[in-house]
């Protein structure tokens, strides 16, 4: 996996590409942890996010949990195969997906 972090006043777009997973989740944890100061726009750009397993998921409840508190979170460009994940698991009606 590799994270392409784009900052511009006070959003932060993170691009993922790869495989978000058990072995690659606590890399985007800690670079989230390292980013939220002065964040009021999180987007999650997921063009190229090939795979999201429940270590994705959880991270991106987790930021989405943050960000109820600081601003606002969107996901944007999310394939089909993850889109039906985020539908199986209820994410839809958790995240802004646009």
């Amino acid at each position: 996996m590799t994270i392409e972090s784009k900052k511009d006043a006070g959003r932060l777009t993170l691009a993922v590409t790869g495989r978000l997973d058990t072995s690659t989740a606590p890399g985007l944890e800690e670079a989230l942890k390292e980013s939220y100061d002065g964040v009021t726009e999180l987007v999650f750009d997921l063009q190229k996010l090939e795979y999201i397993s429940s270590a994705g998921l959880r991270v991106l409840l987790s930021s989405q949990k943050t960000m109820n508190k600081q601003g606002s979170m969107k996901v944007i460009n999310a394939r089909e195969e993850i889109m039906e994940i985020f539908e199986i698991t209820g994410f839809t009606d958790i995240l802004n997906i646009g």
